[in-house]
């Protein structure tokens, strides 16, 4: 990003990672995506708020329990397939309560 103002600065300067806020007051959905990937579909888990190795590890676990591939890319967990259902129901059973299926 590019500004022309001289007292411009960034809200979140880089190093000040947000702390992880406990699973119950999470509130992440899941919603299944297909747009610009050939066709194929993934599903996404979206509005984790944290640090980036609580969200790796928790991008892993859902793979793991998927038993599928995937990436965390841009604070976005991203499983190939439609997972909507098992990642709902491990989120519930891991204390994610505020969790929302599209």
């Amino acid at each position: 990003m590019y500004s022309t103002d001289p007292e411009f600065k960034f809200e979140n300067s880089p190093g000040q990672e947000e702390s992880t806020l406990a699973p119950g007051i999470q509130k992440l959905s899941v919603r299944l995506d297909t747009k610009q990937r050939a066709g194929k579909s993934v599903s996404l888990v979206e509005g984790f708020i944290g640090t980036s190795g609580d969200l790796e590890s928790l991008g892993k676990a859902l793979k793991g329990f998927c038993g599928t591939g995937g990436a965390v890319k841009e604070g976005l967990i991203i499983i190939q397939g439609d997972q909507r259902d098992k990642l709902l129901q491990w989120l519930l059973k891991n204390g994610y309560s505020k969790t929302r299926k599209y």
